[in-house]
């Protein structure tokens, strides 16, 4: 459990990988890697991960992790199960396919929104897609619950492409609205099957600032939670108290506030939203209503997830030199700038 630092009308803590946060939100996590030029399987230099825990790989060193890749960096195929993911790669690609028969590229500020309410796999590989400069990663996966009502209901896929992400900017700042209404700019997910929705008050923002730029945030829905992540920077001044960069902080009003930065460029990560104020169980990738659900979630992840992969190998990756896109399983597809991305049907409708 993370120290906080006591202040009022927040309490601060340090952030790592993975942050943590609350109702409706279960935990965001956050890779930050700089990777090394690549070679014609889009992986590192076989000198650069020689001696590493390959498969298990969270160890920083030479600049980066691997993961769970053994030859690409990332995550091969596993399980995600009564929850929503919102997907951010402001640098870097991910290549991703999964057992709905989808498969893409997508990356450099898109968004990539995954309701998997349902049993649902997938891989998320990082390709070194350039083989002449090193390959740095920024990527950030916000995990959105699901109310009860709306587990095991279907998946859904959806990739909004970095042109078509709300903005909205000011005196020294921008802010990228994923969700929620934010300085006249709104968004909400694209999924049907979603608590992501303004109505259920959730805000997801990314703000850059450049120093000393003043920005006035209006205040959440009512019965919201909220918490700034301050991401990368020196300092910033929130509602007069200095904050130091890498650290979150847990509001406990939800009225208006004011960010005065440093004298360094910052990002930092607003999520608001009602909390659903569920009775549920977690373990591993499972959310759901109690231990019984889960431990058969599990028990039916374990025996069929091998069986149920529709690809030829669990750590696929696009071919060297694939652009952004995405292709569902009736041959649809999309890229940017060629139509808009309506997402995947719900499946698996229980």
């Amino acid at each position: 459990m993370p120290l906080f630092r006591s202040q009022k009308p927040f309490k601060t803590s340090d952030l790592g990988m993975h942050w943590d946060a609350e109702d409706p939100f279960l935990f965001v996590s956050h890779h930050e890697d700089d990777y090394p030029h690549g070679n014609r399987q889009q992986a590192p230099p076989l000198e650069e991960i020689r001696g590493r825990n390959l498969g298990r790989d969270y160890q920083l060193r030479l600049g980066f992790r691997m993961y769970h890749g053994k030859v690409v960096p990332g995550f091969p195929m596993h399980a995600h199960w009564g929850y929503e993911t919102l997907t951010l790669p402001e640098k870097g690609y991910i290549d991703h396919f999964d057992t709905e028969g989808i498969q893409g590229r997508f990356g450099f500020g898109d968004a990539q929104w995954v309701s998997a309410s349902s049993k649902y796999e997938h891989c998320e590989m990082y390709p070194l897609a350039d083989q002449e400069n090193r390959n740095p990663n920024d990527i950030t996966q916000i995990m959105i619950n699901l109310p009860l009502e709306m587990k095991n209901r279907g998946n859904q896929v959806t990739t909004v492409w970095r042109e078509d992400i709300a903005r909205a900017s000011g005196d020294g700042w921008n802010a990228e609205v994923l969700c929620g209404r934010f300085a006249g700019a709104s968004a909400e997910s694209p999924n049907t099957n979603s608590y992501a929705k303004i109505s259920n008050g959730v805000r997801i923002v990314r703000l850059s600032l450049e120093p000393e730029a003043k920005l006035d945030v209006d205040a959440a829905a009512e019965g919201s939670r909220r918490n700034l992540y301050f991401v990368t920077g020196g300092t910033a001044e929130v509602m007069g108290t200095e904050v130091e960069s890498n650290s979150r902080l847990k509001f406990s009003h939800t009225g208006p506030f004011t960010i005065v930065n440093g004298s360094d460029e910052s990002v930092m990560w607003l999520l608001e939203g009602k909390p659903i104020d569920q009775k549920m169980m977690s373990y591993g990738p499972v959310t759901l209503g109690d231990l019984k659900d889960v431990r058969k979630a599990m028990d039916e992840i374990r025996i069929n997830e091998f069986l149920e992969w529709p690809w030829d190998i669990i750590d696929k990756t696009q071919p060297l030199g694939t652009e952004r896109f995405i292709r569902y399983a009736d041959g649809t597809e999309c890229r940017p700038g060629i139509g808009k991305d309506t997402g995947s049907r719900p499946t698996n409708e229980e």
